[in-house]
Parts: structure tokens; sequence; C-alpha cells
């Protein structure tokens, strides 16, 4: 994984909010795919339509779920980018292109294998990636860790072809890149996820002790 974009991302204030804006939400993706480009040298083809409608999908889907921030808001911050994913997955706004940008410099870096391997699925990660990491560290202080299976070639192997099967899955698998048990039998249910059972659990403990 590559967290550079993260630097850019963090000068954005308040990006909680900014983050559920149109303008924002398609502007934020469009220059994390640049951040790739820049860095590696892959241009990428970015379908507008497509992009708009992830978002207002994944605004809807967020909403009717938003009282389960209430319980652990840092997992809540972790599955709605991971719905985001999976909605990135499913419409796919971004397309790969062979021909390097005109205007672009020399890349940086040399490709690694899992850009080269699947170059859409690492810019729709890295782009929820960065975002996590930089609303963690505006409401807690810090970056939750990446797993090393993040930049293990055979996980994003099974990623990629798992979420084509079923993009519910992009749930799971950044749950499991940042470390997390992921639930693999019902990944964008918030109520079967671990945290937030957890979280359940400890709140009904004081009722029950209250009743006996």
């Amino acid at each position: 994984m590559d967290l550079t974009f993260k630097n850019e991302l963090a000068l954005v204030p308040d990006l909680r909010h900014r983050l559920r804006q149109l303008r924002w939400f398609r502007a934020t993706f469009r220059n994390s795919a640049r951040a790739v480009t820049a860095r590696y040298g892959i241009r990428f083809d970015i379908d507008e339509k497509k992009l708009t409608r992830i978002f207002l999908d994944w605004v809807e889907i967020v909403n009717a779920q938003k009282s389960y921030a209430q319980l652990d808001r840092a997992d809540f911050i972790v599955y709605a980018a991971g719905l985001a994913l999976k909605e990135l997955i499913r419409q796919a706004p971004a397309q790969a292109v062979d021909a390097p940008s005109p205007n672009a410099a020399e890349p940086v870096l040399p490709v690694p294998e899992i850009v080269r391997f699947w170059p859409e699925g690492f810019v729709y990660t890295n782009f929820c990636v960065c975002s996590i990491a930089v609303l963690f560290e505006q409401e807690f202080g810090e970056a939750p860790a990446l797993d090393a299976c993040a930049d293990d070639l055979r996980t994003w192997w099974s990623y990629k072809e798992n979420t084509a099967e079923m993009p519910s899955y992009a749930v799971a698998y950044l749950d499991r890149f940042l470390g997390a048990e992921p639930n693999w039998l019902a990944p964008d249910l918030p109520e079967e996820r671990g945290a937030m059972q957890r979280a359940l659990s400890a709140s009904a403990k004081p009722r029950v002790l209250g009743q006996g």
C-alpha cells in the first residue's frame, strides 16, 4: 500500500464532512488517482457519471446505517469506507490506460507488483485507506496500522477474484488490510461486525445488571 496521498489529504480540514459532499468526493478521488499516476506513471480515465452515482449510492447506504456510528465511531469510519470501496469496485469508474499522460513526468518509483496486477483496485483501495488514515488522525490523533497482507500479492489475487463475484467482500478485505477480523459471511452488515457486537454487548451490560 502507498499512503503518500495521505499527506495531501491531511491538508483538507474537517475531511469527514467534506467527503460527504459530491464535489469534494469526486475531486478527492481524482486527486488520489493523479497521485498514483505521478508516482508510478499509470494514467486513469475516470467516468464522472459513474463516480457521481457511486457517491449517491454510498451516501444513501451510509445514512441508513449511521446510528451505528454512536456505538463505535472508529469502526464505523472503517465500515463506511468499506462501503465506498464496495461501490467503487462494483461500478468501476476508473480505467487504467497504457499510454502515459502527455504532461506527466517520469514516474518516481518502479511499479509494484500489486499496482501492475490490479491498478484500478489499487486506486480504489488506496483512496479509501488514505481517507481512513486522515480521518483517524483528525478525530483520534493516530492512523490505524496496516497489516502485512496489504502488501501481499497473493492476498490481492484473492481480493480481486472474490470481489468480482461478490463486491461486498471489499468491506471484509479492507478490514483485513487494517488488521481487524473480517466477517466473510455478511461483510456489509454493520450489526455483524465484531466491534459493533462488542459495543452492543458492553452497552447492554449495565441494563442487565440493573434489572437484577
